[in-house]
């Protein structure tokens, strides 16, 4: 720099005289330098430049005058010779400030927005070789910056490799960078790379399999572009390292062999791809991929034949691709079923789908049917395994090959299955098919194989034994053979079968009431009733009900009252420990045996237990029939006492009407004081509010049949009843609830319940007091002294109470019509 003559001014002589004194000293400078910021630049950079010369290694004074220097040329042109001589203060400060990072960093950013690359990239070498590792972390973003933003790719990828030596974790913004460039080989390269490292851990916060799909992309749609690595193989490797995602792995493979030009690979992928994936996530990707790459082949053929012209051979190939598009379609649904089969082998009903699937294809069936028996475990089956066989075996012999059914069905019965009732299954279908073509002799055979009895016993659900050991306790195969036995064997045959059933302790009551009607039919009843006691002794209520019911009914079709005593004893026999539910049936059974062949009050003593034996829902029921049957047998009188007993054992709805039945029977029989006893007893149990009826009928019989004085007599029980039921809270406030029931939606709700009840006790309080005798006057006493003057004005008194029936027609109605 030029040598500029100094000019003192009155103000600097007092900093020169401190400055001479303390000449190393930097407060001193900085207040000379502050004095001279408002004066001219080229006054300010001498004071600077003498300050420096006296102390060349103060950061503070260096930092201070470079940036006022960058300040004072921002507004001149980048051409402009100041720019330089900025520069040269810069490399002389370097000189003595080359461990200072933010110099360095103010000096590049000058240079690159000066825009001299070459100088810039050198300096920021010059910065990275000077500065300790440790402070390169603040260098390397500006020359990052500076380097991606001019089109120099080659700089820059080299900038970038010194910078992953250092901070190899950044290696996501170097792939984003080469592909920003076009540089996809060294990406998927580096990409890759990243893949392998297990302890890699992504800035942006993404996966490794989001990394793996993103180099699966990149390979896939940039085929022609990467050399360096096996897209093929990186691809397939995705397919057993992320098993979860096989339908996008397998669709950018097939797109990697489709964008490379070998369609027919792309093909084989896809088929591969559709045969072996397990989820139906999977299959709908891979499946609508392939459609979607059969569909572009065939629109590229056409667009091509159209501009250039058919010719024979173009349409027989578009024909071939035509067919075959139409192919895959058609093979979607079976396609679908072997997905679902692979994700579970021993699904029954999928195999069964996929032999309707097959239909019209009989060889395609049978390998369906072999490969399905073979696959399927029945431990680990979903369904009922038997009916693969079955349906095999259905299809052999639909088809008219009888031998090779039977041959089917004879495998199944070997196979171990993991319930009894699935090899029982076989062994009936095995003899229905029998049955079918008319070899009634080789199905008892079948049947009968199926009963023996094992080497080696087992108990019916044991599982620790195999079925087959176990299928001799099978009611299923022996009820069949009991069938049979019946329609096609001897009766000796058919007998010993069921006699097998019954020891072995697995008959039902049904099983027990076909044996018995088997021999009933064939005239052996001493027998069936045998039969019918064993079935007893099996079961217990409430399964034997219906043994008991069908052997008394049948005892007393074949012997009526020839064997009385013997009945007797067999129904007292049903009726010991027998529940309420079923006790009715027994009892009227019971009691029509002794009124048709026994004696009549046995058959009253019957009815009278049977009105408490049985539910209390079938007790009025009870008590109707029994009131009937000792009107038929002893006369109406008789029933008085049955009446009586049915009054007090039913309910009040239930002895309301018991009552009103006996006062009519009464009255009909000429007995009014006995009706009249009656009604004042069912008034008891009647509320005049809730049971108008009663009251209305008791009030026609008094006026008819009564007088003055019973009719009075009828009201005042009636005011009685009415005032007791006024005083029992709790009913009171059940009848005005039921009351309210019907006029809730009208109402108000209340806020809660206890404020209901509240409600409600208060409406019923004040209907109680309503209904209390209202005192008009003073209570007026009688004294013994009275004169007949005040005894006469007494009677005057309005009685509150009184009945007024004084006028003329109430005294037409109240005259009795005579008995």
């Amino acid at each position: 720099m030029p040598e500029k003559q100094i000019i003192l001014e009155e103000d600097d002589l007092q900093y020169e005289e401190e400055i001479l004194r303390n000449p190393y000293s930097v407060k001193c400078w900085l207040r000379y330098i502050e004095c001279k910021l408002s004066g001219p630049a080229h006054a300010l950079n001498l004071v600077y430049e003498r300050a420096l010369k006296e102390l060349p290694g103060s950061y503070k004074l260096w930092y201070a005058y470079l940036r006022q220097r960058r300040k004072q040329v921002k507004r001149k042109c980048i051409t402009d010779p100041a720019y330089e001589e900025v520069n040269n203060c810069h490399e002389r400060a370097l000189v003595f400030m080359h461990k200072m990072p933010r110099i360095w960093l103010d000096y590049c950013q000058f240079l690159v927005d000066q825009c001299k690359i070459t100088r810039t990239r050198r300096t920021f070498d010059r910065a990275l070789r000077a500065l300790p590792i440790t402070q390169h972390h603040r260098i390397w973003p500006l020359y990052l910056r500076f380097v991606r933003a001019y089109q120099l790719p080659e700089t820059a990828v080299r900038v970038y490799r010194r910078y992953l030596k250092l901070s190899p974790e950044n290696a996501e913004e170097y792939i984003e960078y080469l592909r920003s460039v076009d540089r996809l080989d060294e990406a998927a390269s580096r990409l890759a790379s990243i893949v392998n490292q297990d302890g890699f851990v992504s800035k942006e916060g993404k996966s490794n399999y989001q990394l793996w799909q993103e180099l699966c992309t990149l390979l896939s749609q940039n085929p022609g572009s990467i050399r360096s690595l096996d897209s093929a193989a990186i691809i397939r490797g995705g397919l057993t390292r992320f098993t979860d995602q096989r339908g996008k792995l397998w669709c950018a493979l097939a797109e990697y062999h489709t964008r490379s030009g070998h369609f027919e690979k792309a093909r084989d992928v896809y088929e591969e791809a559709i045969q072996t994936v397990t989820t139906v996530r999977d299959f709908t990707q891979v499946f609508d991929s392939y459609a979607q790459f059969e569909e572009s082949v065939i629109a590229a053929k056409m667009e091509t034949d159209s501009e250039m012209g058919r010719e024979e051979e173009d349409d027989l190939d578009l024909e071939l691709r035509l067919a075959r598009f139409e192919q895959l379609i058609e093979r979607r649904p079976l396609l679908l079923n072997g997905v679902l089969l692979r994700q579970n082998p021993h699904n029954v009903h999928e195999w069964h789908k996929r032999v309707q699937l097959y239909q019209g294809k009989p060889h395609e069936i049978i390998n369906t049917y072999t490969e399905a028996v073979q696959t399927v475990d029945p431990a680990k089956a979903t369904g009922k395994p038997h009916t693969l066989w079955v349906a095999f075996a259905k299809f052999y012999e639909d088809n008219g090959q009888i031998d090779d059914a039977r041959a089917i069905l004879q495998r199944a019965t070997q196979v171990k299955y993991t319930h009894v009732d699935d090899l029982a299954s076989v062994w009936c279908q095995f003899g229905e098919m029998e049955l079918r073509h008319e070899n009634y002799d080789q199905a008892l055979r079948i049947l009968r194989k199926a009963t023996a009895v094992p080497a080696r016993k087992a108990e019916y659900f044991d599982a620790s034994e195999p079925v087959q050991n176990r299928l001799y306790k099978s009611l299923r195969v022996w009820s069949m053979l009991a069938d049979l036995e019946e329609s096609l064997g001897t009766f000796k045959s058919t007998k010993a079968v069921y006699d097998r059933i019954i020891d072995l302790r697995i008959a039902t009551p049904q099983i027990i009431i076909n044996y018995a009607l088997f021999l009933e039919e064939h005239n052996y009843f001493e027998e069936s009733f045998k039969a019918y006691e064993r079935g007893i002794a099996l079961f217990r209520w409430p399964n034997v009900y219906d043994i008991w019911s069908t052997y008394l009914s049948k005892f007393i079709a074949r012997y009526g009252g020839k064997k009385l005593e013997r009945a007797r004893d067999l129904f007292e026999q049903a009726l010991d420990g027998c529940p309420r539910k079923f006790a009715k049936n027994i009892f009227l059974l019971y009691a029509k045996l002794e009124e048709e062949h026994g004696l009549a009050r046995h058959a009253m003593a019957l009815y009278e237990r049977a009105t408490q034996a049985v539910e209390p829902v079938e007790q009025y029921e009870m008590f109707n029939i029994y009131i009937k049957r000792a009107a038929e047998i002893y006369g109406v009188t008789h029933t008085r006492s049955i009446y009586e007993r049915a009054i007090e054992l039913l309910p009040d709805e239930q002895s309301r009407e018991m009552c009103l039945r006996f006062a009519d029977m009464e009255c009909k029989l000429g007995e009014i004081d006995r009706a009249r006893a009656v009604y004042s007893y069912c008034s008891q149990m009647c509320d005049p509010r809730l049971t108008a009826g009663f009251w209305q009928t008791w009030r026609d019989f008094e006026v008819r049949h009564g007088n003055e004085d019973t009719l009075r007599e009828m009201l005042r029980v009636k005011r009685s009843v009415q005032a007791k039921y006024n005083t029992q809270g709790t009913f009171l406030v059940s009848q005005r609830l039921r009351v309210e029931g019907a006029a809730s939606e009208e109402s108000r709700e209340p806020a809660d319940e206890m404020q209901a009840l509240e409600q409600r006790a208060a409406a019923v309080a004040a209907e109680a007091e309503k209904d209390k005798p209202q005192i008009k006057e003073r209570i007026l006493f009688v004294r013994s002294d009275a004169s007949r003057t005040e005894l006469a004005e007494l009677t005057l008194q309005t009685n509150p109470d009184e009945i007024n029936i004084g006028d003329d027609e109430s005294e037409e109605e109240l005259e009795p019509d005579g008995e």
